[in-house]
């Protein structure tokens, strides 16, 4: 079963029921619909139901700002891994970003890197305040997508990769 027709039976918890109930397979990327849209019941019924899940289902509750089904899969023993925070300061959730470092998830520079590259300056900046690393990458993310104010901030805190360029792109 493709990913898309998980969504499509997860708008409901009884087509779900009726798809289990008709032999239809399941994954942890079932999970991971239910926790992108934000769809706290259908998790809870999946994941009693003997339903697998991953980090990704962390993820993509981080993805789309959906805090109370992060809190939900974290209480009740769902793994979480770096993709967790660098999908919160990518799509600019930064409570949530927060949330899930006051509570132990790890990061690594793609943190910064997806910040930078969406051009999620206040998520980049709150990354950095409170350690996270960066690396040229995180330079050549914003210059790839031409995110002007994110490309002098990285410049002016002296991100890897930025002193190598001086004026010869112009921010105009």
């Amino acid at each position: 079963m493709e990913w898309r027709t998980a969504q499509v039976l997860l708008k409901a918890i009884g087509s779900l029921k009726w798809a289990r109930e008709n032999g239809c397979p399941w994954g942890e990327w079932t999970c991971e619909a239910a926790a992108l849209n934000g769809d706290l019941e259908i998790l809870k019924w999946a994941h009693e139901n003997g339903c697998p899940w991953d980090g990704w289902t962390c993820a993509g509750a981080a993805k789309n700002g959906h805090l109370a089904v992060l809190k939900w899969a974290r209480a009740n023993g769902c793994p979480w891994n770096e993709d967790t925070c660098s999908k919160a300061a990518e799509r600019g959730h930064i409570e949530i970003l927060k949330w899930a470092r006051e509570n132990g998830c790890p990061w690594n520079e793609d943190t910064c890197v997806k910040a930078a590259e969406r051009g999620r300056l206040e998520s980049l900046k709150w990354a950095r305040e409170n350690g996270c690393p960066w690396s040229v990458a995180t330079y050549r993310a914003a210059r790839r997508s031409d995110r002007i104010g994110v490309i002098q901030w990285l410049r002016d805190n002296g991100c890897p990769g930025s002193h190598h360029e001086g004026h010869q792109h112009r921010l105009w």
